[in-house]
């Protein structure tokens, strides 16, 4: 294999690795910091529907999302989770704020198409994924 062809697999394993600490991160705040109470207090005030089934599955998404991304276990599926939470978040929260940060939705977008992108090419070089596929 030439150095070309190994590139996109890296860079695959970049943005997986980063984008999980960001989703990591995120759902650590949510699980630890807000609880799943605050959570959905917050969901219930934006009207995000069924409050209390959905903040505590989005913080679970969140937080393992991340994590199996950093890892690379069932990177796809993560990553689809992931992109349907911020689908989610893009529709009931950050859209009505405009495009710009804080409050509209470029961070979302930018984290919807990194997770689409990462259920379509899968995790890159570096990964459990990977490992377990070559076993089978």
């Amino acid at each position: 294999m030439n150095n070309t062809s190994s590139s996109p697999s890296w860079g695959t394993t970049v943005l997986r690795v980063i984008v999980g600490v960001v989703f990591l991160v995120h759902g650590s705040q949510k699980l630890f910091s807000f609880g799943f109470s605050g959570v959905t207090a917050f969901f219930t005030h934006a009207g995000i529907p069924l409050p209390a089934v959905s903040a505590p599955l989005v913080t679970l998404v969140e937080f393992l999302g991340g994590l199996a991304l950093i890892l690379a276990v069932g990177t796809r599926i993560a990553a689809l989770l992931l992109a349907c939470d911020m689908l989610g978040a893009i529709v009931f929260v950050h859209f009505k704020n405009g495009f710009f940060m804080p409050t509209g939705y470029e961070f979302a977008l930018t984290m919807l198409a990194a997770n689409l992108s990462l259920a379509l090419t899968g995790p890159g070089a570096a990964s459990v994924d990977r490992l377990i596929a070559k076993k089978v």
